[in-house]
């Protein structure tokens, strides 16, 4: 097992912040340049790819529901095992109000059995359903996948069966408040749920301008008072039609495809059974 002490969680949060600040660096000339040579390697999509699980109630097709308690849920039963992380570091930093901060990442394979008892609680499969269902009933959005960064953090040698399971709130998660300011080879390591669509209707759309400020990837823009999507950007997380006070825009899942193309393609990169 790994050794952090107990502090570490504290300290991590403690400089959590600083991320943000350095997404923001991206986008200035030579600096960003520089942070993209030196952090390229950690982030690429041939090491990295995670995807977030869309759980809002505009969500239409078959299923589609429960479609994120699904998808978890399979990789929670066929994990060889399940660490939850005591606390958010993201809500922490941020000293959240509107979602609980005891609801931490959930890491799955056997990559997981490596995490120091003093950071994390290590859990059946009943108790880590328990979790993921006190998440999602506390309205956060799963992102699931490979991320090398929590090898260093959590102190898990980096072989390829460690998987995040992050249950994520716009208040304060690191990647919805900062994407859109990621450069572009580190936006397709965030990989859209194969199956899912969103979709807009313009005959509906205000022009309010809700969406485009919800956008984490900066996907949407307002042209001639219409929201246009630039679909190489978007993640189809689905917050966009959870603010749109119009309704103009619809997702949908294509429910066996979603699952067993997602669950195939962490499967790819994540030998987590």
């Amino acid at each position: 097992m790994s050794f952090r002490p107990a502090w570490w969680i504290n300290f991590v949060a403690w400089i959590w912040p600083l991320s943000r600040i350095g997404a923001r660096l991206y986008t200035v000339p030579v600096v960003g340049r520089l942070l993209i040579l030196a952090t390229l390697p950690l982030f690429s999509p041939k090491r990295q790819t995670l995807t977030y699980i869309p759980i809002n109630r505009d969500l239409s097709g078959s299923a589609s529901l429960f479609l994120p308690r699904e998808i978890v849920a399979d990789l929670i039963e066929r994990s060889a095992h399940r660490a939850v992380i005591h606390r958010c570091t993201c809500r922490v930093a941020r000293t959240c109000a509107d979602h609980d901060v005891d609801i931490g990442c959930m890491l799955l394979g056997d990559g997981a059995a490596e995490i120091d008892e003093s950071i994390a609680r290590h859990v059946s499969t009943g108790q880590a359903l328990q979790h993921l269902d006190r998440a999602l009933g506390n309205g956060l959005m799963p992102l699931v996948g490979r991320a090398p960064i929590d090898n260093h953090i959590w102190g898990v040698r980096n072989r390829g069966r460690l998987l995040t399971v992050c249950f994520c709130c716009r208040c304060c998660c690191t990647v919805l408040v900062s994407g859109r300011y990621l450069p572009r080879a580190v936006h397709d390591s965030i990989v859209a749920p194969e199956g899912v669509s969103v979709l807009t209707d313009e005959s509906r759309c205000t022009g309010c301008g809700q969406c485009v400020g919800e956008c984490f990837m900066g996907a949407l823009s307002l042209v001639d008072g219409t929201a246009l999507r630039d679909t190489s950007r978007c993640k189809a997380c689905g917050r966009c039609a959870a603010v749109c006070p119009a309704d103009a825009i619809t997702v949908t899942i294509d429910h066996e495809t979603a699952r067993a193309r997602m669950v195939g393609r962490i499967r790819k990169y994540v030998n987590f059974e």
